[in-house]
């Protein structure tokens, strides 16, 4: 027997009934309304009901492309955007007859709406926060042959949270009008970056992190530290190296050494080449010795050298701390070299806070803070800008005699020598400051 017929679900309500968030936009509908929204044939015979939507971003990031439809015999037909004829809030509409419908096969390119985002942990590149989706929204954009859905933001907001309770419990309206009390909060696609472990999906649903760029390192670490552990495999993994080094470093040590040991070894070693030499000494040395020998054998070999060399230092002394990122310049140099040579410095020049003097075997005689260079002539000999007097450390020098000496004496860098008293590195105050932290 035929299921009943109903009139066109074109014949719709008005969307202006409904008031609360989103009623300045006449065709706005949640996900939340058209999930298990009865939908019909051509002839109006009852198909079943909306079980998911599906956006194609290869397509076009924004519109539903299929509509998954629950039948009453239990299987799933999937319901191409073209011929879907109408969408509202009481029912949607088909083009097709039910013998015409597609079955439901999977399509690894598409964003399902239920699967991948609603009750996901995505990334909100613009709040620079990890939030959870309570509710999707979409407009509906009518056509002469059919309606499309738009998706235009997610909700993470307790009035999201408050539909989806009420789902079910009262007609639409009345959910919308009590969810309106409650404090709303969308998020423009735009700028939403959803978390995809598998590589190979990732690509194929075009997903790009490009904006977490622009963000501050540190606010990167924290929402790396909201999420869980394939989460943040897969949010490092798609970052680009200088990108994820920077966010790492800010992240503890060990979370830093769990994180690289679950991404490919390649792929940890590009992160570990863009951190500072210290800082990736430190994380291999919280690595098992197997996966930190596997990280240094993909390393570029003067990257590799450099954190070896580090590596051979005890962990709680002037050496394990340090970094060998230094400008280091003759003892007879002027301030017109030191500015030449900091121009070609491959080192990071915002931990540049001094240039350090040596003789010809590379001991330390000098150390001229930047600040007296750049007040001062260009033929200025640097030796006579040299602070007094030349502070130094020992490598086997204990962690925390190096951080009472920066106490002391509110230093900003200290170098770090041999036995011999040639120049090996500098201890910065970033450096100190993170020991300080560690109690």
């Amino acid at each position: 027997m035929r299921s009943p017929r109903i009139r066109s679900a074109s014949s719709s309500y008005n969307p202006r009934r409904f008031p609360g968030p989103g009623h300045d936009r006449l065709t706005m509908i949640y996900f939340t309304e058209l999930d298990h929204l009865p939908v019909y044939d051509v002839k109006g015979h009852y198909l079943g009901r909306i079980s998911d939507l599906g956006i194609e971003p290869g397509q076009d990031p924004l519109r539903v492309a299929r509509y998954f439809v629950k039948t009453f015999r239990g299987d799933t037909v999937c319901i191409p955007h073209t011929q879907m004829r109408s969408v509202s809030v009481r029912a949607a509409q088909s083009r097709l007859s039910e013998g015409e419908t597609c079955t439901d096969a999977a399509n690894a390119a598409l964003i399902r709406v239920r699967k991948d985002v609603l009750d996901q942990q995505i990334i909100d590149a613009n709040g620079h926060k990890v939030v959870r989706v309570n509710d999707v929204e979409f407009d509906i954009v009518p056509d002469e042959r059919h309606a499309d859905l738009r998706i235009v933001a997610v909700d993470p907001s307790w009035s999201a949270a408050v539909r989806r309770l009420l789902q079910g419990l009262a007609a639409k309206y009345q959910i919308r009008r009590i969810a309106s009390v409650f404090p709303a909060r969308s998020i423009p696609w735009e700028f939403v970056n959803l978390i995809e472990p598998d590589p190979a999906r990732r690509l194929k649903l075009r997903l790009t992190y490009d904006r977490l760029a622009e963000i501050h390192p540190a606010d990167l670490a924290d929402m790396i530290r909201e999420l869980g552990r394939e989460e943040q495999r897969s949010l490092v993994e798609s970052l680009d190296q200088e990108t994820a080094a920077q966010a790492v470093s800010e992240i503890p040590t060990r979370m830093q050494a769990a994180l690289l040991e679950s991404i490919p070894a390649e792929k940890a070693a590009d992160i570990v080449e863009a951190m500072a030499p210290d800082e990736a000494a430190d994380v291999l040395q919280e690595l098992p010795p197997e996966a930190s020998a596997s990280v240094l054998a993909s390393m570029q070999v003067t990257e590799a050298q450099e954190v070896r060399e580090l590596l051979g230092f005890e962990t709680n002394t002037a050496g394990g701390l340090m970094t060998p990122d230094i400008v280091a310049l003759p003892e007879g140099s002027t301030v017109r070299d030191a500015a030449l040579a900091l121009r070609e410095a491959k080192v990071p020049l915002e931990s540049v806070l001094m240039v350090h003097l040596v003789d010809p075997d590379g001991r330390l005689t000098g150390v001229v803070p930047l600040v007296r260079m750049v007040v001062n002539d260009l033929a200025t000999p640097l030796r006579t800008l040299a602070a007094e007097p030349t502070r130094s450390v020992p490598a086997h020098t204990d962690a925390q005699e190096v951080l009472a000496l920066f106490r002391k004496y509110g230093l900003l860098s200290l170098a770090v020598v041999d036995d011999g008293g040639r120049l090996l590195g500098a201890v910065t105050v970033d450096d100190a400051l993170k020991l300080a932290s560690r109690g």
